[in-house]
């Protein structure tokens, strides 16, 4: 799963258009349509239904909206909060903690510790 596709899908989700998220994201509809292919393909669910007159969040997509915003939020957070070290990391919210849990390689076997940075 990349920005790239959460962006794409968030857009498009505002959108309930491929060609005008497109546009949006200033890329050509083909790649926004790849994002959204690779990312339900990911997931192993349909996050739109395709219609007519544009897209529309499935029962899977609308769970997933709120957790794909606040995933871009914290991301796009990340330069202010390296930049200002008096600054508190922002809390991501309950949905979106455990989607990023999920989201966490699995391992086999009891975790190993993380090591500080040196230096």
């Amino acid at each position: 799963m990349s920005l790239d596709q959460l962006r794409s899908f968030v857009t498009v989700a505002e959108e309930r258009h491929v060609g005008r998220a497109a546009r949006r994201l200033c890329l050509t509809q083909p790649p926004v349509s790849r994002h959204i292919l690779r990312l339900e393909d990911e997931l192993g669910t349909s996050l739109f239904e395709r219609r007519r007159d544009g897209m529309a969040l499935s029962d899977a997509g609308a769970r997933l909206l709120p957790v794909a915003l606040d995933i871009l939020r914290l991301v796009d957070t990340v330069p202010d909060v390296a930049r200002d070290q008096s600054a508190a990391p922002p809390t991501p919210t309950a949905s979106s903690a455990r989607c990023i849990r999920r989201m966490q390689p699995r391992r086999d076997g009891p975790e190993a510790p993380v090591a500080p940075p040196r230096g």
